[in-house]
């Protein structure tokens, strides 16, 4: 018997980042117990990936391997990742996909807002892999997705999460005039560490992007976050809340950087909890509405409580 095997017309599996497959490996230390968390097998995770599924969406949880994913959807809640699941940029730190994306899904907007209505989300989190393969660079189909979500969900409120328009003219504005009730755009790093954790972004164009959207319409609230472990130090961190603050942002995030594979930029330190309570404190006395800041917080942990909190202390000031 001859067993002949294929090895000419078989499609090979495509890298999930093959920008990195020759990068040598870089190791990171053992987690810390603070920073472990138990696996997803409840029923309600069950139920919402279900949700998730039927609707044919995307989930940033699922693609950037969120560490809360089991307490979020165990709660029944989800940020969505739109406009498909392959990112045009190459962050060190990201496990998103990265390569050329597909084209637009005209009905995503849709299927969004009928999978907000199906799990009763008060509070939903959209956010997107960076198009720049497309003129707008995906502003309005951030914007339609909105305008969705409000025709299906009318109390529910909206947060997004968004790329940085790069070289988008006219794009940050389609979205604000969208009125989303938390704009979060997030600057991952310190300035320094932008060439090698972020080299397709630039630090001072996005703090420009958060502050641009206050000016165009100062009721929405705005957002950004950082993580740390990456290498940078402590007074870099707090000139980056100097740099927030100038540009009146609301809500600051705080938390630790978790190597996905061995390819991605090394854990250069498990940064301790009290570490993490000494950044939220002083983060508040330079006038952050609100800020969440431990090992474990991402942009959109908690989104929905902390939006209420936001919105409280906005009210407790203005009077």
């Amino acid at each position: 018997m001859v067993v002949v095997v294929d090895t000419v017309s078989a499609t090979p599996l495509r890298p999930r980042h093959p920008e990195k497959v020759n990068r040598p490996d870089a190791l990171s230390p053992p987690k810390p117990d603070w920073i472990r968390v138990r696996a997803p097998n409840t029923r309600g995770y069950a139920d919402t990936r279900k949700i998730v599924k039927e609707n044919g969406l995307v989930t940033v949880c699922e693609e950037a391997g969120c560490p809360n994913i089991g307490e979020c959807w165990d709660k029944k809640h989800a940020t969505f990742m739109i406009m498909g699941d392959t990112c045009t940029r190459a962050c060190a730190f990201c496990n998103v996909k990265t390569g050329m994306p597909g084209d637009l899904d005209a009905l995503e907007p849709a299927h969004v807002a009928e999978a907000t209505f199906k799990l009763g989300l008060a509070h939903i989190v959209i956010t997107s892999v960076d198009r720049d393969d497309l003129a707008d660079g995906g502003a309005e189909h951030f914007a339609q997705t909105i305008r969705a979500i409000r025709a299906r969900c009318p109390t529910t409120t909206i947060e997004i999460l968004t790329p940085d328009f790069l070289r988008k003219q006219g794009a940050l504005e389609v979205v604000v005039a969208a009125k989303p009730d938390v704009f979060n755009h997030n600057l991952e790093t310190v300035p320094s560490h932008y060439l090698t954790v972020r080299p397709g972004a630039r630090y001072f164009h996005s703090i420009r992007l958060l502050q641009r959207v206050k000016e165009i319409d100062p009721t929405i609230f705005t957002k950004s976050g950082i993580m740390v472990g990456l290498g940078e130090e402590r007074h870099e961190v707090l000139q980056v809340m100097d740099d927030l603050r100038s540009a009146d942002v609301d809500f600051l995030t705080i938390g630790q950087y978790l190597q996905p594979t061995r390819k991605h930029h090394a854990v250069m330190r498990y940064v301790p909890p009290d570490e993490f309570a000494g950044y939220e404190k002083l983060a508040y006395a330079k006038g952050f509405l609100m800020v969440s800041a431990s090992p474990l917080t991402r942009s959109s942990h908690h989104a929905g409580d902390d939006f209420a909190r936001m919105r409280a202390a906005r009210a407790a000031i203005s009077g």
